[in-house]
């Protein structure tokens, strides 16, 4: 296994478990939900730099792009519940009641 691999890997995973144990604020959750991200933005565009091939130049730009739109939909809950509920405390939120 090469380092930089093993690097990406533990990088994705150390996200992995922040997302997994640390469940008390939802802030917390999608911090370790871009890391996650941008760890996979790192790792392809290393991967399509590695093929040179042009073709495969878009797909980083392309997670990137659903990387923007997935932390601006974070941010619009994140800001939306702690309006209604005061926090962005994970244990206070019931997603059964509206």
């Amino acid at each position: 296994m090469s380092p930089m691999y093993f690097s990406f890997s533990s990088a994705f995973i150390l996200g992995l478990m922040g997302l997994a144990f640390n469940r008390s604020h939802l802030l917390s959750a999608l911090l370790c939900l871009e890391g996650m991200m941008l760890t996979m933005f790192i790792a392809i565009a290393t991967w399509s730099m590695t093929l040179n091939s042009t073709s495969s130049f878009i797909i980083p730009m392309i997670l990137l792009t659903f990387s923007a739109c997935e932390a601006s939909a974070g941010l619009a809950i994140l800001v939306a519940t702690s309006r209604t509920h005061g926090s962005d405390n994970l244990q206070n939120l019931n997603l059964l009641q509206c």
